[in-house]
């Protein structure tokens, strides 16, 4: 699913950065450590700034960064110029990755996912592409909005998400083990339980 305006608005922001750069990306280091030298993937890349992390503060080598949305991806392209031999921008889904880039079985080091999982209606299969693209040793670095957030009022009247089947962070957790994936104890929610950050490696 698509983002809506005001969520546009909101993870494109100024705000929305500096708290990806000085938080999230900090937190997500401190749960599963850096990438340096690694093939990376990061699944609905949005504007681009994730992916410029990923580099930038994990020491990714390369990264493949996808997005549903087209205009995203012209405006993910346009920030990460400067990175283009490093980078390569697709439009296409999560939950069928080779058919957006082509990746097969074991193609990456590190997948990286800054909050798109909730926004898809077939999340499990998401789930499972991440663990399909993994190499083994390879590590799911993940920043999640938990059904507890979904459920406020203000979620529900600013921002457009599927209203079904959604997730718990003890559900989220335990889905991906079911494709191989463990989480061990590398993960932690925040504002309550309405956000999950963690990091998962394939065995």
């Amino acid at each position: 699913m698509l983002m809506n305006r005001v969520e546009t608005v909101l993870v494109t922001s100024p705000a929305n950065r500096a708290f990806q750069r000085c938080v999230e990306a900090p937190m997500l280091r401190r749960l599963g450590g850096r990438t340096p030298g690694a093939r990376a993937l990061e699944i609905g890349c949005g504007s681009g700034y994730g992916t410029k992390l990923i580099i930038d503060q994990f020491g990714a080598a390369t990264v493949d960064a996808v997005d549903l949305d087209p205009a995203m991806v012209t405006r993910a392209r346009r920030r990460l110029r400067r990175y283009a031999d490093q980078v390569r921008v697709v439009q296409g889904s999560a939950d069928d990755l080779q058919a957006a880039l082509g990746a097969g079985d074991a193609a990456y080091d590190a997948v990286f996912d800054f909050g798109i999982i909730h926004h898809i209606t077939n999340w499990r299969d998401a789930v499972a592409e991440v663990a399909r693209v993994l190499r083994p040793g390879g590590r799911f670095f993940f920043l999640e909005v938990t059904a507890a957030a979904l459920a406020r009022p203000s979620y529900r009247r600013l921002l457009d998400h599927p209203t079904e089947d959604r997730f718990t962070a003890r559900q989220f957790l335990a889905e991906l083990t079911d494709p191989g994936l463990d989480p061990a104890d590398n993960w932690r929610t925040y504002v309550g339980s309405d956000y999950l950050a963690g990091v998962a490696q394939k065995p």
